[in-house]
Formats: C-alpha cells, sequence, structure tokens
C-alpha cells in the first residue's frame, strides 16, 4: 500500500482529506473486526449488506440456463458461467455507480430484504434474511419455479488489515435444478480491497473459487489482478473438468469479471472459442422490491430508511442517533430472549447441525464447512416459510 505522498488521498475532495486520513490511520492500528469501525460519511453506503444477495440473480435469463441443457458437462459449464458473470454485480457494480465502494450498513438480526425479478425468464423470488448478529451471517434463497431452480447460501464476513483491507468470506451456496435432481456446490472469493490509499477504494478478488456438481464435474476458477500479478485487472482463468481429473480438461475460460470473457473448447488441441460474455454490454434485471409504505418494520429499507435518508445529506449526528435507535432495540431484544431463555425466531431459515449434501459435494475439493464461524449451517425452510407474514414479528420493533 505504498504510495507518494502526491497521490495519497488523490480521490478524496479536498474538504474530506483530513477525515480520511484519519480513518486510514485508525484502519491501520485496529485490531479486531473491521466492520465494527466508524467511516466517514462520504465512504458510508445506504444500502445493508442482506440487499447484497440480490446481486447473485441480476441475469435471471443464465440463471435458468442449465436447467434447459440436457448434457450434464455442457449443464456444468452453464453454472459456471452464470457465476462469472454474478461477479461483476456483486463486486464492481457500487463502485462504478457510486465512483468507489462504499462500507454497507451492518445488518441487525432479523433484517429482511425481500423483492423478485420479472423477465422473459418468469418470476424469480428473493428471500434474504440476517440469521446472526454475533457473527454477522446473511443467508439467502433465489428460486424459478417456472424452470425448477433453487439457490441457496450464506455467508459471513471476516476482515483484517496488512497493508490493505482483506476479506475473508466463510459460507457457500447450493444451487439446485429439479429437472435433473442435480446440485452445485459453489465456494465463496477472498477479496481484498485495492486504491484504499487514494480514497477511491475498489474490490480485487483473490485465490480460487470452486463449483462441484452432483454429477462429477469440477470447475476452478483462479483469480489475479493488476494489484498483485502482473496483468488487467479483475483477471481470472477458470477450467471444467472430471472430479478427480483436473488435467482431463473439457473447458476452460479466461478474461475479466468486469469485463468481458471466452469459453475455449479445452479438449480440442485447437482451444477452439465457443462462446463468449460482455458485462458491459449484457443487460440487467432490476429488482423490484415493494414501496416504502408497504414494507414490512422489519425490511431492510424500511427500517434503514432515516439512517440512509442522513448519510445522503452527510447529517452524522442523525445517523447516529438513528442507528442508535436500532441498536438499543437490538440489545433490548436480546435481553429479553435471554430472560425468557429463548432463541431469536428466524422467518426464513433453519439453523441445521449436519448436510450430508454439503458434504458429498465438498469431498472432491476438500472445502470445510466453518460452521463454528457463521453460528452453524443455515438452510431455506420451506415450511417457515409458507407461514412467513407480515407483520413477520408483531410486537417486537428492529
Amino acid at each position: 500500500m505504498s504510495s507518494s505522498n502526491k497521490d495519497e488521498g488523490g480521490g478524496v475532495a479536498p474538504q474530506n482529506k483530513t477525515s480520511w486520513s484519519s480513518f486510514l490511520k485508525s484502519i491501520a492500528s485496529f485490531s479486531g473486526d473491521l466492520s465494527s469501525l466508524t467511516a466517514p460519511p462520504f465512504i458510508l453506503s445506504t444500502t445493508s449488506l442482506t440487499e447484497f444477495s440480490a446481486y447473485w440473480c441480476e441475469h435471471p435469463s443464465l440463471f435458468v440456463a442449465p436447467a434447459a441443457e440436457p448434457d450434464p458437462a455442457k449443464r456444468a459449464l452453464l453454472v459456471l458461467k452464470w457465476f462469472l458473470t454474478t461477479l461483476k454485480q456483486q463486486y464492481s457494480s457500487r463502485s462504478e455507480k457510486l465512483g468507489s465502494e462504499k462500507k454497507p450498513l451492518n445488518p441487525f438480526l432479523g433484517e429482511l430484504f425481500l423483492g423478485k425479478w420479472e423477465d422473459e425468464a418468469g418470476e424469480t423470488q428473493l428471500v434474504s434474511e440476517q440469521v446472526s448478529h454475533h457473527p454477522p451471517v446473511t443467508a439467502y434463497c433465489i428460486w424459478n419455479e417456472k424452470h425448477g431452480v433453487r439457490l441457496q447460501g450464506y455467508n459471513a464476513q471476516k476482515a483484517s488489515f496488512s497493508r490493505t483491507i482483506h476479506v475473508k468470506q466463510i459460507g457457500h451456496a447450493l444451487l439446485h435444478l429439479d429437472a435433473y435432481n442435480e446440485d452445485y456446490l459453489i465456494t465463496l472469493p477472498s477479496l481484498h480491497i485495492e486504491g484504499l490509499i487514494y480514497g477511491s477504494p475498489f474490490v480485487e478478488l483473490n485465490k480460487a473459487t470452486y463449483i462441484t456438481s452432483s454429477s462429477g464435474y469440477v470447475s476452478k476458477i483462479d483469480y489475479s489482478g493488476k494489484g498483485w500479478l502482473s496483468g488487467k485487472k479483475n483477471s481470472f482463468t477458470a477450467s471444467l473438468y472430471p472430479a478427480g481429473k483436473e488435467k482431463d480438461t473439457i473447458f476452460n475460460i479466461d478474461g475479466q469479471w468486469t469485463d468481458s470473457f471466452t469459453v475455449h473448447d479445452g479438449a480440442s488441441k485447437k482451444n477452439t472459442d465457443i462462446d463468449s460474455y460482455n458485462a458491459k454490454t449484457s443487460r440487467t434485471t432490476s429488482l423490484t422490491v415493494p414501496a416504502l409504505d408497504q414494507q414490512d418494520a422489519y425490511e431492510s429499507r424500511k427500517a434503514w430508511a432515516k439512517v440512509a435518508d442522513a448519510i445522503k445529506k452527510s447529517d452524522m449526528d442523525t445517523v447516529g442517533a438513528e442507528k442508535g435507535k436500532i441498536e438499543n432495540s437490538q440489545r433490548d431484544l436480546r435481553k429479553k430472549e435471554q430472560a425468557e431463555g429463548r432463541e431469536w425466531d428466524r422467518r426464513f431459515f433453519s439453523r441445521v447441525q449436519a448436510d450430508p449434501l454439503f458434504d458429498q459435494l465438498a469431498k472432491p475439493i476438500d472445502a470445510p464447512v466453518d460452521a463454528d464461524k457463521t453460528g452453524g449451517i443455515w438452510r431455506f425452510d420451506a415450511e417457515k416459510a409458507k407461514n412467513a407474514k407480515p407483520p413477520f414479528h408483531p410486537g417486537e420493533g428492529p
């Protein structure tokens, strides 16, 4: 994170440079969970982390495409392609829209984000719920009944500082295709923040992630970036092969997850191009969310409305006061639960002790479940969901 003094804070407006420098110093000397640090107002986001689950499905047609492919290897390729198309939305769309990555709002226990996409793929629905506060964990389920496709998962983040901010994502996602009774395990990338010292932070992905299928295929994605290796920003290579036979590549892909990538026939000596994707020209489908006056008190945008409005106005006194109201209410609820000897009731998800499906799919890549770091293994509970109607927690405000 070395830089000349001339460049340091170059992306920060002159009136914000003092607070930005103080923030950098506080990060560098901080020990513990960085998410608890108070960021300067110009880098605060008005969006809660519960909303980030929606980035999995801003291309519903690509999400459901594997359900129509009869060949299992090509199906696995379509799952890999869909996953790669989610990366720009998950890790770059905010910095492109806002000018730099912003610090999201930390969700409270029980916070919900509900919505749906409607396009040529039909109706695709989203449920996102904060299932744990210590540690912070967000669980989600996205499904399209028409095509019989369902994604569920959960994730937590562990942030640390060493020359820049590093974030390890803990958790996983599971994709199910009804037509083939087929399942896929998707592991989550680690990341770090580039451009921090210049005041224009953006995400770069690290190391490798995997997608394994119950039909016997593995996809490995290796991430690299300009900040670490020579080359273009947000670069990656991916290969798809039969489980246990990494050298027997069937398909491979290379490119930039924020720009474009090309799919090659790995089985051919000519490495023939068979498909491509351009993230910059691909159209996304907007998520439809109920208007604020139609949302429950536990739905994210309704709950954080006053905080978000104050952030937009850079009114940090009101931000602190309104956040304090939610935090104090949460503390009171936890005390009440403790006194009554009960645990908070999640509306859409349940904790399970073990998941044989995860164990089966994780075996080829030796992936740990790390349940102790996420407060358990979280799964969508269809029975709970059937009965989940607003008000979701009557008499218990967030």
